[in-house]
Formats: C-alpha cells, sequence, structure tokens
C-alpha cells in the first residue's frame, strides 16, 4: 500500500508521515497496549491531491491574505479554502486504497480522526484544533478523510497557525481510520495532576457515552485523584450528567437523557484502579506525563489517544 500503514507498522519516530495521533497510537500498538486496531492514510496523499489538482497555488493565495488580527479574513480563508477541498474529487488510487483497508479492517463503524505533522509535541498540540468524526461507515469514509484534510484550514486552525508561528510551515494532514468503540463509559486521565502539577497524583476524568462529549466539554465528569506511590483513591468528585453522546440505532451520533444514572459514580473502585495501572504503564513506556484518552466497552479499557501534557509548569 502506497498511501496507508496500519497501526503495527507505525512508531513514535513516524510523525513527519503520520501525524503525532497516529504515532502515538502505532507506538502504543507496540508496547502491548490495548488499542483499538486501524489504520493511517499518510500525510502524502494529502499532499498528492493538494498538489495534483493544483489547490496549493488556491491555498498560498488565502493563507498569504489573512491577517490574524483580522477575524473576517481569517474565516474568508477559511470558508474558501474548505469549500475547494470538498468540491474536489480525491485520486482514484487513493480512495480504492482507502475503502480496500477499510474493509481488510472489518468494522461497519469507524473513527476518522485528523493527525497533523506538526502535533503533540511538549511544545504545542493541535488536539481540538482538527476535526474527529465518530461512527462513520464505508459510504462515507472518503467524504470524511477529505474533511479532515480541509480542517486544517478551519478558522480556529489557521489562527492557531500564527499564534504557533506555523504559518509560513509545512503541515501536513495524515488521517486515522480506526475501529469505533462503543463506549459504554469513556474519559480522559493526566497522569501528573495538571492543577496541583503533584508528580504523585494522577486523575482521571469518566463519563458515560462517547469520549468526544468529555473532550469538547460537552459533559460535566466525574473525577478521581489516585496516589501514584500506593495506588490509592484520594478523591471522588462525582459529575452531574445528564446526557451522553451515543450512537443511535441507524448509526449516528445523538445526544441521549439519562436522568437519575448521571448522579451515579461511573467507575467503581476497581475500575479506577485498573486503568489508573494501565495509563502509568502508557506514561512509564513514554517517560513522560501524559494526557490518555480511553474508553471502556464490553469490559474492558481501550486506549484511544496519548500525548504529552503541554500545560505543566516543570
Amino acid at each position: 500500500m502506497k498511501y496507508l500503514l496500519p497501526f503495527k507498522q507505525i512508531t513514535k519516530d513516524s510523525v513527519d508521515i503520520a501525524g503525532g495521533k497516529a504515532a502515538s497510537l502505532g507506538e502504543m500498538t507496540h508496547a502491548g497496549v490495548p488499542v483499538p486496531p486501524g489504520f493511517v492514510v499518510l500525510a502524502s496523499a494529502s499532499d498528492r491531491f493538494i498538489e495534483e489538482t493544483g489547490l496549493d497555488t488556491e491555498i498560498k493565495a488565502r493563507i498569504a491574505e489573512v491577517n490574524p488580527d483580522d477575524v473576517n479574513t481569517i474565516e474568508r480563508a477559511s470558508n474558501v479554502l474548505r469549500d475547494a477541498i470538498h468540491s474536489t474529487d480525491m485520486p482514484e488510487d487513493i480512495s480504492k486504497e482507502i475503502l480496500a483497508a477499510f474493509d481488510e479492517l472489518g468494522s461497519e463503524f469507524v473513527a476518522v480522526r485528523s493527525s497533523a505533522t506538526a502535533e503533540d509535541s511538549k511544545a504545542a498540540s493541535w488536539a481540538g484544533e482538527l476535526d474527529t468524526f465518530l461512527n462513520t461507515t464505508r459510504e462515507h469514509v472518503l467524504e470524511k478523510v477529505k474533511e479532515c484534510w480541509s480542517s486544517l484550514f478551519t478558522s480556529r486552525a489557521i489562527f492557531y497557525r500564527y499564534e504557533k508561528n506555523l504559518h509560513d510551515s509545512y503541515v501536513g494532514v495524515a488521517v486515522v481510520i480506526q475501529q469505533m468503540i462503543q463506549s459504554e463509559i469513556s474519559g480522559i486521565t493526566f497522569t501528573v495532576h495538571p492543577v496541583t502539577q503533584d508528580d504523585n497524583q494522577m486523575i482521571i476524568e469518566a463519563g458515560y457515552g462517547l469520549g468526544e462529549a468529555i473532550v469538547s466539554g460537552h459533559v460535566t465528569p466525574d473525577s478521581y485523584v489516585i496516589s501514584k506511590v500506593d495506588m490509592m483513591i484520594e478523591d471522588i468528585h462525582i459529575g452531574g450528567q445528564k446526557k451522553k453522546l451515543a450512537k443511535s440505532d441507524i448509526g449516528q451520533n445523538e445526544w441521549i437523557d439519562i436522568h437519575e444514572d448521571g448522579q451515579k459514580q461511573k467507575l467503581s473502585g476497581k475500575q479506577i484502579i485498573e486503568l489508573a495501572e494501565l495509563c502509568i504503564t502508557v506514561e512509564k513506556h513514554y517517560g513522560f506525563p501524559c494526557d490518555i484518552e480511553w474508553a471502556f466497552a464490553d469490559g474492558q479499557f481501550y486506549i484511544t489517544q496519548s500525548r504529552p501534557i503541554t500545560t505543566l509548569n516543570k
């Protein structure tokens, strides 16, 4: 396969071709961490698409017109560039490769996630700047790949380029296509408490449904503080969750009211410690504090992303 690689052929050294998100997933796959299987559409696919169709000239012209202090110029460039990418056909050989790999993955629903080649360094993170699409079917996977490519030119991503002084630098976009986990519970772990910045504390946030709801700030999760010295739970705060994001009967993502269940503790004490130990394994593998996204379904925890914590003072 010319433009794709499975996770098992990617490591942390693959950022320049696969992006930070995919490189992390490949690295954890090699380390034996439970990562949902998948593959990455390499950044070279989007590069070829942009060059072959002449979109590179349009991109340079529109980015050059941007004044980062004028939101109207940012939005205008974003609208023009995203529309141009969405309306341009993907090269046929690339689309065939993607569909063949999708079929080989054997999952009816996948997560389609942007993976920028400048992403998830210790100095900057593109987390939240680029698009992710959950519960995508074969019918829509190609259009979602193009939407991930175009998300490099959302208003917030263009502004982020200028904020991080990347507007004159090359940033490619690879795309992760990964088996969809229909999370019963999901959340985020910080292997060093981001508020106290105590190396011996970690914090787990947990909520019902798909993790996108927590990452985007749409629900108030539980939070559990764990001592890494003796693996004891030091504090539990239960979030009053009123709704969850889940797959509907027709395969779309929908908000579901959960009423009184949202007032319950989302993870048991045993599950909290099991997840904490798994996340410490990830931290030890990388050798630095990690911001980890996880999912729980059918009695098993999965790690769906890990990146450096960029907000610590040390």
